[in-house]
């Protein structure tokens, strides 16, 4: 029987609380919201923005918490309905159990940041690692300052290989993440024009990704990619940090992991690769440059972690594009197949890039077409239309045949395109849901790709209903 996550004892020390009611012999798991928790687990009543935890103790204990962390203000309310820790600030008190569980841990902790490509490295990371051992990784973009330390809470004690996600979108935001997490290996994928309407120029950006140097333990590996403009403005951060190596990847002939070839299919990669002075050539489990790309960063990593090279890249082979990143499904029309690239999760101007050439490098048979439903990248700043207006040359060099676009920024997109590729623009993504229904037959690739505010999810919720609905032999 696998040992409890935390013992009670052990809780009431991390979390430097006081105990109402009994004390639970331990916890199973750790969870700050009521729709996902599971019988046994910890709830901490968290303040978010719209929410308060503390609304929902009484559901957690119905739910099956084995206790619930609270703060004083409101642990009175609770006498009687079940185990709390009591505590002054939730918050803060979920962060003491991050920092003691990283304290607590012998794990290879491997930290990943980035303008693009986080959570695809991670779970990449968490594919290869799992293979050598015991492996703990955020869920999905768990990634902020709550989350961050909620991972951190949830790592068992005898996890060989830890992979955290850490994001921001203003200056100073990693820096208190990283010092909790401790990576001893920290890679940057890639710096592009993300969050801009928070920063002065892609430098500022520079800056405050490298702020993940500041938490390296000493002696710990800092993993950058070469090819970015920016690269030697991040090796010299990474210089002033307690980092005992630097290694770099990308296309550039002094890359320590170096793409020389890719050779894309429907639904997978095969990369040739010069790593560490060893030539390899690797299956990958999605498609695209840019997977194969960061596909180095994470043997990088995994080699510094003691994993073998050959057997790192032999897992490569089994990753798949987390959702709304990238991931493929055929769907089923009256006319035929299509295939849906649900790129729903986020969007800037890199991925955005990225995606468009996945889509370029998509086969199409008879008379299927290539199309792109695009909703609003956003916190772009100043520079938002210049940037959107831009894509239009991305969407012609790769040859595809009809654009819809959602949002006031993407109309600048919109009417930069030639007549002939234009689907139909609307101002909110939700007018666009029928028109491209109406639009697809079978053969067709559409790929769909905005910001998370631009509400591109709904619109792929909707085809895979629709489509799903009508099997290719229906009549009428």
């Amino acid at each position: 029987m696998r040992p409890p996550l935390w013992t009670g004892l052990a809780l009431v020390g991390a979390l430097h609380a006081r105990v109402s009611g009994n004390l639970p012999a331990g916890v199973g798991g750790v969870s700050i919201d009521t729709r996902s928790l599971e019988k046994g687990e910890l709830f901490f009543a968290i303040k978010g923005e719209n929410n308060d935890g503390h609304d929902y103790v009484l559901a957690a204990f119905e739910r099956g918490a084995a206790a619930c962390v609270v703060d004083e203000a409101h642990a009175d309310a609770f006498l009687g309905k079940g185990a709390c820790f009591v505590v002054r600030d939730t918050l803060i008190a979920l962060e003491a159990l991050g920092q003691a569980a990283r304290a607590r841990s012998h794990a290879h902790v491997i930290a990943v940041t980035g303008s693009v490509g986080k959570t695809s490295t991670k779970e990449a990371l968490r594919t290869v690692l799992s293979t050598a051992g015991a492996t703990h990784a955020s869920a999905a973009s768990y990634n902020n300052h709550w989350g961050v330390p909620l991972t951190l809470a949830r790592m068992p004690a005898d996890t060989r290989y830890g992979v955290f996600e850490i994001g921001m979108n203003h200056p100073g935001e990693i820096t208190p993440l990283v010092a909790m997490v401790r990576p001893d290996i920290a890679i940057i994928t890639k710096i592009a024009p993300v969050h801009l309407e928070f920063f002065d120029s892609i430098d500022g950006i520079a800056d405050a990704k490298a702020e993940i140097f500041s938490g390296l333990v000493e002696n710990g590996v800092a993993i950058l990619n070469r090819d970015d403009e920016q690269f030697a403005r991040l090796r010299d951060r990474a210089r002033q940090s307690l980092a005992g190596r630097i290694l770099s990847f990308g296309e550039d002939p002094q890359a320590d992991a170096r793409l020389t070839d890719v050779e894309l299919s429907e639904d997978s990669s095969l990369v040739h690769a010069r790593v560490l002075d060893r030539d390899l050539v690797y299956e990958l489990g999605v498609p695209g440059r840019h997977f194969a790309l960061n596909s180095l960063a994470v043997l990088l990593a995994a080699h510094s972690a003691g994993v073998d090279l050959d057997r790192a890249s032999s897992a490569l082979a089994y990753i798949e594009a987390p959702p709304g990143r990238g991931r493929r499904e055929n769907l089923q029309t009256r006319e035929g197949q299509i295939t849906l690239i649900d790129e729903s999760y986020n969007a800037n101007p890199a991925s955005m890039q990225a995606a468009l050439d996945l889509l370029g490098s998509a086969k199409v048979s008879g008379e299927g077409r290539r199309i792109a439903v695009l909703g609003d990248m956003l916190e772009l700043g100043p520079q938002s239309i210049a940037l959107h207006s831009g894509l239009a040359e991305h969407i012609e060099r790769n040859s595809i045949d009809m654009v819809f676009a959602a949002g006031n920024d993407m109309r600048h997109l919109f009417d930069a395109l030639p007549q002939r590729i234009r689907g139909r623009w609307a101002p909110r993504a939700s007018e666009l849901h029928a028109p491209v229904i109406e639009a697809i037959h079978g053969g067709d690739i559409v790929m769909v790709k905005g910001s998370n505010g631009s509400r591109m999810g709904p619109l792929v919720a909707a085809l895979r209903d629709h489509f799903r609905a009508r099997p290719a032999s229906a009549e009428g």
